[in-house]
């Protein structure tokens, strides 16, 4: 966003649920209702969490794990320290 923009346009999705059985219907106001929010709301926190992985590992958690299984020394470790590579990077070209 340009600071001259007093405003930031954001597109957001929009679903329609069709066919909803009333008990299904009549369970989410309730449970809304518990919650203290909106039917859309509480619908949004469901599919939120139902597509949220679960357990998901980060890659440096990963990475950080490996290298405890490991079990390299310091000397080993200053192994790899002295033969990687400190040049930096170039900025990548589409031209």
């Amino acid at each position: 966003m340009h600071a001259s923009n007093a405003f930031e346009v954001i597109a957001k999705a929009m679903l329609t649920v069709r066919n909803l059985s009333e008990e299904v219907h009549r369970a989410l106001r309730v449970r809304a209702a518990l919650h203290g929010q909106s039917m859309e709301a509480e619908v949004r926190e469901i599919l939120e969490a139902a597509i949220s992985p679960q357990g998901r590992v980060k890659l440096g958690s990963l990475l950080a794990d490996m290298g405890r299984q490991a079990r390299l020394t310091d000397v080993e470790f200053a192994v790899f320290e002295q033969v990687r590579d400190k040049t930096p990077s170039r900025p990548v070209s589409f031209e």
